[in-house]
């Protein structure tokens, strides 16, 4: 990636895809060349935590509502220390901010991360395009980075996919941190963190749980250093083929029957630890309004998602697994790809999309709960 100066609208750009297709409008952000994964998220509001979530780490983000900026950026939302989506694509910008929270405009923060963006394209026909021929490469290129389309769609071709990349020890602490316990402290829970998002933690803090964020090069032993009630494993970004490491640490909690929940990419890890395979979707979920049912209770939740690839585990059936017996317990209403997986025989779940509702609807907050639940039982 290269960076100048804030585009202000104003600089040509063009955002070309690694099957040849282009589209061409105005800098949005910084002014530069960037490259990734095109992904389009369907969400209305909400772009603050989808620009901060690790999970979109080397991923190129179409947004399908028309008006993006309307509230402008404030310094209470972000679900991380940084913007980590690799570009940005929007219809219409806002002109000016308003929101009473605003501190400066979407384009000023995008400019000020060196997030190079584009703006004034159709993005309802990027987005039907992406729908019908899948997620794939793209790169989107302004000011001085705009050459022959020929030069760009070769840089294009030449950017890493997606498939086979391992990238959650990128985005994850270095350090553990510990977020402590709102109110009277009740459980300590050791979180794996493969690409955690701020409100995670929180979430858990408010139900009087002490939660010790550890990287993602965590060992089984640094777990258990903290002495925990139950072990998390967080959402994260890159092909859950590749994480192998997560992997071996989760099988390890399951032998030891400690609580276990998992979120997005931990419902991934799961899922390979009880001895599942995992796929790419064509072109993934990613939004805030993501129909989802519970099995187990028959209840349909409106949930936020942000993943491309998924659990391959039968829908019609109990699996006995080296672990006792796992059953699919969510399913994604549209396309019925698994969003959810629990062992029988102890207490371990998961689900694919992201319970701490940041930005999304609060309908599945109750899995934080059910984690609370297991480690009561467990003490018990």
């Amino acid at each position: 990636m290269t960076i100048s100066t804030r585009g202000a609208g104003k600089a040509p750009a063009v955002l070309v895809l690694e099957d040849g297709r282009s589209f061409r409008g105005r800098a949005y952000g910084a002014v530069g060349e960037t490259f990734g994964e095109a992904v389009f998220s369907t969400g209305m509001t909400g772009y603050q935590e989808t620009l901060t979530d690790p999970s979109y780490h080397r991923q190129v983000v179409v947004m399908t509502a028309p008006h993006v900026g309307n509230t402008g950026v404030n310094d209470e939302d972000p679900e991380s220390k940084r913007i980590w989506v690799s570009g940005y694509v929007v219809r219409d910008p806002a002109r000016v901010p308003s929101n009473w929270r605003s501190r400066r405009s979407l384009d000023e923060e995008l400019a000020s991360q060196g997030v190079v963006g584009i703006s004034g394209i159709d993005t309802r026909a990027l987005t039907r395009h992406l729908r019908e021929r899948g997620a794939m490469r793209v790169g989107i290129f302004s000011g001085n980075a705009v050459q022959d389309e020929g030069v760009l769609l070769a840089k294009v071709r030449q950017a890493p996919e997606m498939t086979g990349a391992d990238l959650a020890a990128e985005v994850a602490t270095k350090e553990t941190y510990v977020v402590p316990a709102v109110g009277t402290k009740e459980f300590t829970v050791a979180a794996i963190d493969l690409g955690i998002k701020g409100m995670t933690p929180h979430r858990m803090a408010e139900r009087g749980i002490e939660v010790h964020v550890l990287p993602a090069t965590a060992t089984l032993e640094d777990v258990y250093a903290v002495e925990p009630d139950g072990v998390f494993f967080s959402n994260g970004p890159g092909d859950p083929s590749t994480a192998d490491h997560p992997v071996s640490v989760m099988r390890g909690v399951l032998e030891r029957k400690t609580p276990l929940f998992g979120i997005c990419f931990g419902n991934q890890i799961l899922g390979r630890s009880l001895g599942f395979g995992t796929y790419k979707l064509k072109y993934g979920h990613r939004g805030i309004n993501q129909p989802v049912q519970d099995r187990t209770t028959g209840k349909v939740e409106v949930t936020a998602h942000n993943h491309g690839f998924a659990v391959d585990a039968p829908l019609d059936r109990v699996s006995d697994t080296e672990f006792g017996r796992a059953e699919v317990s969510h399913v994604c209403l549209n396309d019925q790809v698994v969003e959810g997986l629990q062992l029988l025989d102890q207490p371990a779940f998961s689900v694919q999309y992201h319970p701490e509702a940041a930005a999304g609807p609060h309908d599945a907050a109750y899995l934080f709960d059910r984690f609370v639940t297991l480690m009561e039982g467990q003490r018990a």
